[in-house]
């Protein structure tokens, strides 16, 4: 029936949801099948209906959190102009509301330290969301006729989770606030948006 299909589906998606914010809140090496399936109210053997491992579970909740990061880029930079889309983008990424909201921000700062102990299904997941993101980007730049368009993606993604991760962890909020500033500032002038010097 299609009844039972939608449900299921919507059961999926709880969980994968569920599973997402463990990983971001605790790493994925913490996140445990019966917690989550609790957290739900749903039993631990009909965890298996859904996903074949939690290998399976975590590789799929990582695409999962790529999918609502690409999802939030879509949103913050529709209907702009590209160096209004990028500099959204480069704002927001790099804010203290972002900062202090890790439970549903960027996949990039929330898992990329896991990454080397986690399974190759999780890695390639991973990846895929990185290149999705980059490629994003990078069609932006491409538009303002930037020079090595991709490398410069990639490079501008790699110091907005750095300085992200930092933040976080820097106990000091004035200091952290600091340091997001002056990442604003120079990723944007990176990505020819503001000019060396200018407010960030």
């Amino acid at each position: 029936m299609r009844y039972d299909t939608d449900q299921k589906e919507r059961t999926h998606r709880q969980i994968l949801a569920e599973a997402a914010d463990a990983i971001r809140r605790k790493g994925p090496d913490r996140v445990g099948v019966a917690e989550v399936m609790n957290k739900l109210g749903l039993t631990h053997g009909g965890f298996y209906a859904h996903f074949a491992s939690k290998d399976d579970l975590i590789a799929q909740a990582i695409t999962s959190m790529f999918d609502q990061g690409y999802g939030n880029f879509l949103r913050r930079t529709e209907g702009l102009e590209p160096r209004q889309a990028l500099a959204a983008y480069v704002d927001w990424y790099l804010s203290p509301a972002h900062r202090d909201a890790p439970s549903g921000g960027c996949p990039l700062a929330a898992v990329s330290g896991d990454l080397p102990r986690l399974p190759e299904a999780a890695r390639v997941r991973y990846s895929e969301g990185v290149e999705r993101l980059a490629a994003a980007l990078a069609q932006f730049l491409r538009k303002l006729k930037a020079e090595n368009a991709e490398a410069l993606a990639f490079s501008a993604l790699s110091e907005m989770a750095g300085t992200l991760t930092f933040a976080r962890a820097i106990l000091d909020r004035g200091r952290s606030d600091q340091l997001l500033r002056a990442s604003r500032r120079m990723v944007k002038t990176r990505l020819g948006l503001s000019r060396p010097g200018g407010a960030g």
